[in-house]
């Protein structure tokens, strides 16, 4: 997916979240409660997506270094035989 698609659904998850909860008839302390722990939950995810986004370029950085190394060892050889 497109990196702005996601951080545009994830801003419009959580404006959406927060705007239900402050609309909603609750004491205020249970509002705080409530947002406190979508905060969380977003923190939580954004956390997530952090890993997985590090974790794709980890494993594409090492399939593009032995690709480099598988050149520069064929290229090696041809030259010297």
């Amino acid at each position: 997916m497109n990196k702005k698609l996601i951080s545009g659904l994830l801003v419009g998850a959580a404006v959406g979240a927060v705007l239900g909860i402050l609309f909603a008839p609750d004491k205020g302390t249970e509002t705080r409660k409530k947002m406190a722990k979508k905060a969380e939950d977003l923190g939580d995810e954004l956390k997530n997506k952090y890993s997985e986004a590090k974790e794709t370029l980890r494993e594409k950085f090492e399939k593009i270094k032995t690709e480099a190394e598988d050149m520069m060892e064929k290229d090696a050889k041809e030259q010297m035989g």
